[in-house]
């Protein structure tokens, strides 16, 4: 059974880094401490797993402005194209509405824009900030 929660139980929270080391450190080279150099104790994530195993998570934040944030979406090689990543983005928007948020935001990979515009996330191209494997645009969401 494929499910997304929010990850507050500590075996919710090793599947998400697990995830992130296999999809992010091991799959594109980042050392984790670049990966991890923004997360904080407090930070939240969701967790997809099938039958316990987790294969999709992000993160998920709120800004001074109450705009709400979707970041460190990753999900396994093996599962990608399956909805699991869709699956976790959905569930960090309810979370996010539960929150009074109206506006989200995804700092998107290049090569990620059209699964984002799939899920009615609007690019602005001025926004093209990276290099290489890791241009991104920021896209934007209105709930």
């Amino acid at each position: 059974m494929m499910e997304a929660v929010h990850a507050t139980e500590e075996w919710q929270r090793a599947g998400v880094h697990y995830i992130r080391i296999q999809a992010m450190c091991v799959g594109f080279d980042i050392p984790p401490r670049y990966e991890f150099a923004d997360d904080t104790k407090d930070s939240e994530y969701i967790l997809v797993h099938e039958n316990g195993f987790p294969v999709s998570t992000c993160r998920v934040r709120i800004d001074e402005e109450n705009a709400g944030h979707i970041e460190r979406v990753a999900t396994l090689e093996e599962y990608r194209g399956k909805h699991y990543g869709a699956l976790g983005i959905k569930a960090a928007e309810q979370l996010l509405k539960e929150r009074g948020v109206t506006n989200i935001r995804i700092n998107s990979r290049e090569k990620a824009l059209g699964f984002y515009e799939k899920l009615g996330y609007t690019p602005d191209f001025s926004t093209r900030s990276g290099e290489g494997e890791f241009v991104c645009i920021m896209t934007s969401k209105t709930l």
